[in-house]
């Protein structure tokens, strides 16, 4: 479970489109927006936040921009010192300069911080309180169209993305790249970012796209190797460019490195999943956020970029909770160790269209290759983050601490913000792993959420899986015991089976008369003579063997009875066949050869062989309900007589029916002939007005 998480929320006066973190100071953040161009009264604004405190951030300056241009689309913090930040924002200039083709998209800023606040003890309350600050200054440095002119007659094209890549620690140099959004062939300049204000001769290079396409969006980073990689993505398809640090140009085009294949021509008009947005976690590992057609849901990419012209390769993914039917922004941050060859672990955030934010970590070793033991682990997720749809999610940078500044809590921030003119601050503790205490020096890194063990994951899992096999092994070892009549009926399983299944497999519960009560252990050893006089005489011990034969005859007498009662049809017909010793009806060709044997029956009466169930002498009673067949075995012929007529004695029309009946529940067959049916008594049918009766079984 995760630890309880600080946050703070500020509302301003316009919605909000972009956020960043100033990189080498997270106690500020910078967020721009606004209403657009001079119609809906809102203004344009870039905002400087301040986020030092976990459970209340404020409002420190605000740029107001003309409202006569375009709001604030992207931004980001390109450099900073402990005095200010240069800002560089996308805004368009109003459609008249547009139309003219004159559209100045990328501008800096230069925000002033505030000085340190030192806290101050108030005399009457007896408490600190911070001293007021002065106002901080913010110069506008300049602005420059880095997109090539539009050709089209109505110019929409403004500075969708804007992406830096991070600080280099010894040079302080970075490099930036924008995209085109509303442009008939979109484009991606890459452009020199060291500069407080870039200009056209910092392009290094420029990327067209194809007609009606637009780069989704962009990320930067800095390899070992010495050189930068860029990636965007399309809607289907992703793609690098690599770039030198010195180098001014660049003249090697962007490798293709993973798509979205096309559907099966067998389902025409389904769509494919198209790409949102996508981070480099490290000069190899490439994170995608996709989305599936028709906003029926969200899958993490964890892609391994090739280091020649190669395709990329898949080596994990993630689908994420069905509530996100779609994402609509990603952030990630880097926890690095102390040196560069221990794991280190990335923090993940994915903002969906249900307005929550859900966090994963990863384990990641920068010195070997990506394998399968990569896995996503959930941190949590923080439902109804803001009123309306969430725009933007950054993090802030992490700096692993120094052994003479190390003793302080430190934590991770996460900042959101929406249309609803609300940013919120999600603050996360972290902790050294391995954990050690403070005596112990400076811990190897720090991390949101302690790494589960690979050995004990697989050893959980074995576990789960075992438990559920042995339940389901006893569940069904019940049922069957159960349905044979070997316990007491606990879970009902003879209720699952149909009625014909029952007849062949179910039993009654064979214990149901048997009580066994435990004998009780004297407290003092009896006397011989006791003994003696309670061991029973040779006749008590006959009349009981008697008796006891008796009642168990009697029983089996009884079960046999309940046996045959209910039998079905089929069952009691192939009885009747088996141990009957001649035909139920007899012609009058036969009557002589029956006279004849007549005197041999009657001398074998006794030792003659007959059905355990005396079916010779019994009649079979076939009665229709609504819902089934009910068969029965009666003693008394003239009885059964009163309820139905034997098959020989109905009508033709009677007879079509019983056997359309009995072919339906399976007791009869076509091939089987009607012979079979006679001297079988039937009852009323169904949908009949007046009788439609059975027939008894004759012969002796």
């Amino acid at each position: 479970m995760a630890p309880s998480i600080a946050s703070a929320k500020l509302t301003l006066s316009y919605p909000l489109y972009a956020a960043d973190f100033d990189p080498s100071n997270s106690d500020f953040l910078v967020v721009g927006g606004g209403g657009g161009e001079g119609r809906s009264g809102v203004g344009n604004k870039i905002t400087l936040v301040d986020t030092s405190r976990k459970h209340d951030i404020s409002e420190v300056a605000d740029v107001d921009l003309s409202r006569d241009e375009d709001s604030v689309t992207s931004l980001a913090v390109a450099q900073s010192s402990a005095s200010s930040a240069i800002v560089f924002a996308g805004i368009n200039a109003s459609e008249a300069e547009q139309q003219a083709g004159r559209n100045e998209h990328l501008r800096s800023f230069r925000l002033g911080y505030p000085p340190r606040k030192e806290p101050k003890t108030d005399a009457k309350e007896g408490r600190e309180v911070e001293v007021p600050t002065a106002k901080v200054d913010t110069v506008a440095l300049g602005k420059v169209s880095l997109f090539k002119v539009s050709t089209e007659s109505k110019k929409e094209t403004y500075q969708r993305v804007l992406r830096l890549s991070p600080v280099n620690k010894d040079t302080g140099s970075r490099l930036g790249a924008i995209a085109t959004g509303l442009a008939a062939a979109g484009e991606v300049v890459i452009f020199d970012a060291s500069r407080d204000s870039p200009t056209l001769e910092d392009v290094r290079q420029r990327v067209q796209l194809g007609k009606g396409e637009e780069a989704a969006d962009i990320d930067v980073i800095e390899s070992k190797e010495g050189a930068y990689l860029v990636a965007y993505c399309t809607d289907y398809e992703v793609y690098v460019c690599k770039l030198p640090l010195a180098s001014q140009n660049n003249d090697s085009e962007p490798q293709f490195i993973h798509g979205t294949p096309h559907p099966d021509v067998s389902t025409p008009g389904k769509k494919r999943p198209t790409f949102r947005s996508l981070r480099f976690l490290t000069p190899r590992l490439l994170l995608l956020l996709q989305n599936q057609p028709n906003r029926s849901g969200a899958e993490l990419l964890l892609l391994e970029v090739p280091d020649n012209a190669d395709i990329g390769t898949v080596v994990l993914r993630k689908v994420l909770h069905r509530s996100i039917k779609s994402g609509s922004a990603l952030a990630t941050a880097l926890l690095p160790a102390s040196n560069s060859v221990q794991d280190v672990q990335h923090v993940i955030a994915i903002a969906g269209q249900d307005i929550s934010i859900t966090i994963l970590t990863l384990f990641h070793s920068p010195t070997r290759k990506p394998s399968s033991s990569l896995r996503f682990n959930t941190y949590t997720t923080l439902y109804n983050v803001h009123p309306l749809q969430m725009t933007a999610l950054t993090f802030s940078t992490f700096v692993h601490p120094t052994k003479n500044s190390y003793g302080k809590p430190y934590y991770l921030k996460l900042a959101s913000t929406s249309m609803s003119s609300t940013v919120i601050v999600h603050t996360f503790p972290l902790t050294p792993h391995p954990q050690t205490s403070r005596n112990q020096g400076l811990p190897a890194r720090f991390v949101i959420q302690q790494p589960v063990s690979g050995d004990m994951a697989q050893m959980s899992l074995s576990v789960i899986v075992s438990i559920i096999v042995v339940a389901l092994g006893a569940f069904l070892l019940q049922a069957w015991t159960e349905i044979r009549g070997g316990t007491p009926e606990y879970l009902g399983a003879k209720g699952w089976l149909s009625q014909r299944l029952q007849g062949y497999v179910a039993l009654p519960y064979m214990f149901e008369d048997v009580h066994v009560e435990m004998p009780v252990l004297p407290s003092e050893m009896p006397k011989l003579e006791e003994v003696t006089a309670r061991i029973p005489s040779r006749e008590d011990v006959k009349d009981t063997i008697v008796e006891d034969a008796s009642a168990i005859i009697d029983k089996a007498e009884s079960l046999k009875d309940t046996v045959a009662n209910t039998l079905s049809l089929r069952s009691l017909l192939s009885l009747r066949n088996k141990y009957s010793s001649h035909d139920y009806t007899t012609t009058s060709d036969d009557e002589e050869e029956a006279e004849d044997n007549e005197e041999y029956d009657h001398d074998n009466e006794d030792t003659a062989d007959a059905s355990p169930l005396d079916l010779p002498s019994k009649a079979i009673l076939v009665r229709d309900s609504e819902s089934s067949l009910s068969t029965e075995l009666r003693d008394d012929r003239s009885a059964v007589g009163e309820l139905g007529k034997p098959w020989e004695e109905l009508t033709r029309e009677q007879r079509e029916l019983w056997k359309t009946r009995l072919l339906e529940a399976g007791e009869w067959t076509l091939e089987e002939g009607e012979n079979v049916l006679k001297g079988v008594f039937f009852g009323q049918i169904g949908g009949l007005v007046g009788g439609v009766v059975e027939g008894m079984i004759g012969g002796s």
